[in-house]
């Protein structure tokens, strides 16, 4: 008989592919007793060996299939382009290994049903990882938008930003691996939108600026929901950094920057998180000081792993259905958003 005071066993995870992400997420999990990374793969033996031999991950492979059939590894990060998750996220589930899948979980609603599919035919737990959305900020929002602190939300915008980096060969400029604003910035503030809105809008209406590859370089977007409400969104990769949401409710507002990782001062973290904003006003005059909610920090990328294998190991199905009715919901705005823009038109949204 086991000891119900022992700690669970550390989810045993490997990582197909090794960019920059990979290594944020290795880096930043390796302290945490509740997932260890055991292998590592890329399309190169070299590159998984050199990044193996980095992180002191005990295993590498030369190829993503041979990590699959590895039979000590329980589940898989997948930070690999956004057109390549559908690939092998289905590869994973058929393998039994439970996937955590980098944003945005697919290029478009009917990859998400696949993939979704495949986690429930083997299974398999899939979770779309978006690391601001483990973070203690993000539930102390939550829980101050239950209470009924600020009343009915009645709108919001979210936004994020920033300036690519070289930009001649950046991934995110090339649309044959699911470039562009929307996918790779704006699925973020979509994302909180979702959250905080609890389904996914009636229609949008989208303008969007194109770069020379045929990719947006930056987009803005108004979400109308079937009750009135409405949200605006915008996302660019031309622009200085910003991230910043406001939430309008109908006594009350709330202010959050919905960083991915966070610093409890500047200057405090090795890596440059930084502290992250949460405040609210209780009330609707602008005489209404607002206040701000102070929360644990860390990496988001260690509170979203420890979250997944939380639920991997309660078996907790009822918790992954709801994240995958979020996703497949951002899936379904995503693909309306851009065929809005695209068209120059409002596009009705068909959620899952």
């Amino acid at each position: 008989m086991s000891n119900s005071s022992s700690p669970p066993s550390a989810l045993r995870i490997g990582i197909l592919g090794c960019a920059n992400i990979a290594k944020q997420f290795v880096r930043d999990v390796a302290p945490s007793p509740a997932v260890t990374v055991v292998a590592a793969a890329s399309r190169q033996d070299a590159t998984a060996s050199d990044f193996a031999r980095t992180f002191g991950i005990p295993r590498h492979y030369g190829n993503y299939e041979a990590l699959l059939a590895d039979t000590n590894i329980d589940a898989i990060y997948l930070p690999l382009p956004n057109s390549m998750h559908a690939k092998w996220a289905i590869q994973a589930a058929r393998a039994g290994k439970h996937i955590l899948c980098e944003k945005p979980l697919a290029m478009g609603l009917a990859e998400a049903h696949s993939m979704f599919d495949a986690a429930r035919t083997n299974q398999v737990m899939l979770l779309e990882a978006f690391p601001y959305y483990f973070q203690p900020q993000t539930g102390a929002m939550l829980e101050i938008l239950r209470s009924g602190a600020i009343g009915q939300v009645h709108s919001m915008q979210a936004c994020f930003g920033f300036t690519l980096s070289n930009p001649l060969n950046n991934i995110r400029l090339n649309p044959d691996l699911g470039g562009g604003a929307l996918l790779d910035g704006g699925s973020y503030p979509l994302s909180l939108i979702r959250l905080v809105m609890g389904c996914a809008p009636q229609r949008v209406q989208a303008d969007a600026t194109w770069a020379a590859s045929g990719v947006d370089i930056s987009m803005m977007a108004t979400l109308h929901y079937a009750d009135g409400r409405r949200a605006q969104l915008s996302c660019a990769m031309d622009a200085a950094n910003y991230r910043h949401a406001v939430i309008a409710g109908s006594n009350g507002t709330l202010e959050t920057e919905f960083l991915n990782h966070t610093s409890d001062t500047v200057g405090g973290s090795p890596h440059g998180y930084l502290p992250s904003q949460l405040r609210v006003r209780h009330g609707t005059a602008n005489t209404v000081a607002f206040e701000d909610i102070v929360c644990a920090t860390g990496s988001g990328f260690r509170f979203a792993a420890e979250a997944f294998a939380k639920v991997v190991r309660e078996r907790d199905f009822d918790a992954l259905a709801r994240a995958a009715q979020a996703s497949l919901d951002n899936a379904a705005t995503l693909e309306a958003m851009a065929l809005s823009a695209r068209q120059g038109r409002s596009v009705d949204v068909s959620a899952a």
